[in-house]
């Protein structure tokens, strides 16, 4: 059953009886009030009555009967002695009609004077009846009557005007009501087309109405709110697994280079079993080689997924300055003739994983030294930026062109293509340091350096701010005296 006839069949009932207790209220309320305005005048009129029965009860005959002029049309009255015979009678002329009285009319049951309502007979239905004990005549009993006739009729008419009236309202609310729910609920129709068309074709379309008005366009507004997200979120389902497929080949070429060096060697030494031990040596020396070579990626792939995955990382005081001080002097080591500096500022401590800050660093001063010429300086600096730390790997050299800058930290992505194997790296070193920084909750970014040159900055969470012992400072100067 749709929506809109079930609100017509709700709100159609409700009416019908709404209209119906009126009606009933109002023929209560008008029959109440006709009979009170009867009985007023039954009682302000009896004493006339009961002087024209009277009169004929003593013999006044017919001629009486002319006092009834003044009473309402209609009126009855009548005395009755002991034995319930009728001694004076008081009726319209030319008029049989007559109320049919209770035969236990008495003087003791007419004590206490009251009015009630009998049948009549002939043309009159029903009578509205006042008795009381006659005043001068001890042991009879007066009662007057008034036809009920005008009541019914005023009653029956308006029976009929409410029937009639609440009828064709009734019609007309019905008609109107679903005319009227029909078009409310329009928008939700084309609410309802609009969202079969988006599911089939394209999650840009939104719904209208769409504003805070009303509770339809409030709805508008969810809906849309909810196909924002559900496109946002196809989109990136789409990125990742565009990124996925892409993962997926350059991993699958990375990994076939080595493999294929080693089966080559493999071959080798098995279709020339009786080679030189200096060519055996080569090839055992290659293979184990591209062996760790292949580890090494391995490895890094398997600390990929794990941050993808979202898995804890320790969480300890890590001193920054420690860090920065020993990838300078592992680089200095790895390349004696270049100037690379420590600048440290005021000692900064984070709250993160050490080793897999070390990596971070030490990844960056290696691609320092990867894509720099031999001997420009390298410079590693270190310095709070409100409640951040930052670490700065500046150098001189080509720098990142703009296209690369948003694709660097991509997995595989290679600024550099000609440099390859040991020297240009898998491609995932940046990456490594992006997914790395992102779990500490920091980021990391490629900017200029002025007067040429690219600078890696990393912004870290500053947690704590300790005191770094004397010989640190020493640590550090002396890491400085190694770089020049």
């Amino acid at each position: 059953m749709s929506l809109r006839l079930r609100l017509l069949l709700l709100l159609a009932p409700l009416f019908v009886l709404g209209a119906v207790a009126a009606d009933v209220s109002t023929y209560t309320s008008l029959q109440s009030f006709l009979v009170s305005q009867l009985d007023t005048q039954i009682v302000s009129v009896h004493e006339i009555v009961y002087s024209v029965a009277a009169g004929a009860d003593r013999g006044g005959g017919p001629a009486g009967q002319g006092g009834l002029q003044a009473v309402p049309e209609g009126t009855y009255g009548v005395i009755i002695n002991a034995a319930g015979t009728v001694v004076g009678l008081a009726r319209p002329v030319n008029s049989n009609a007559h109320p049919v009285l209770p035969s236990n009319i008495t003087v003791s049951s007419a004590s206490n004077p009251r009015l009630f309502t009998v049948s009549g007979s002939g043309s009159t239905g029903e009578y509205r009846v006042y008795a009381e004990p006659a005043r001068d005549l001890p042991g009879d009993v007066f009662v007057i009557a008034a036809p009920l006739d005008g009541v019914t009729a005023t009653l029956n008419h308006l029976l009929l005007l409410e029937v009639g009236v609440t009828g064709g309202v009734t019609i007309i609310v019905v008609i109107a009501t679903w005319l009227l729910v029909r078009r409310s609920l329009r928008p939700l129709e084309r609410m309802a087309d609009t969202a079969r068309g988006i599911a089939a074709s394209d999650l840009s379309t939104r719904v209208e109405p769409s504003n805070d008005q009303t509770e339809v366009g409030r709805l508008g507004l969810a809906l849309n709110t909810m196909l924002g997200q559900l496109e946002q979120a196809w989109a990136e389902r789409k990125r990742n697994e565009l990124r996925l497929r892409h993962f997926i080949s350059d991993a699958s070429h990375e990994l076939r280079t080595p493999l294929t060096s080693m089966q080559g060697y493999a071959e080798l030494i098995q279709r020339a079993p009786e080679m030189d031990r200096s060519d055996l040596v080569l090839a055992m020396r290659r293979m184990e080689e591209e062996t760790r070579r292949m580890g090494l990626l391995v490895d890094d792939l398997l600390l990929l997924a794990r941050l993808d995955q979202g898995r804890p990382l320790q969480r300890e005081a890590v001193d920054l300055a420690a860090l920065v001080t020993d990838a300078c002097a592992d680089a200095s080591v790895a390349e004696p003739g270049r100037a690379i500096t420590a600048r440290v500022g005021p000692p900064l401590v984070v709250t993160g994983d050490e080793m897999r800050l070390r990596q971070v660093l030490g990844n960056l001063v290696r691609n320092a030294l990867v894509h720099t010429p031999h001997g420009t300086p390298i410079e590693v600096v270190l310095r709070a930026e409100g409640d951040s730390a930052v670490v700065e790997v500046v150098d001189h050299g080509p720098g990142v062109a703009v296209e690369h800058r948003q694709r660097i930290f991509e997995r595989f992505h290679r600024a550099n293509p000609d440099l390859s194997g040991d020297r240009g790296g898998s491609g995932l070193g940046l990456s490594i340091v992006e997914a790395v920084v992102s779990a500490h909750g920091g980021g990391v970014r490629a900017l200029d350096t002025p007067g040429g040159g690219a600078t890696f900055r990393v912004d870290l969470p500053l947690r704590a701010v300790a005191a770094v012992p004397p010989e640190s400072n020493l640590e550090v100067a002396r890491a400085d005296s190694r770089s020049r």
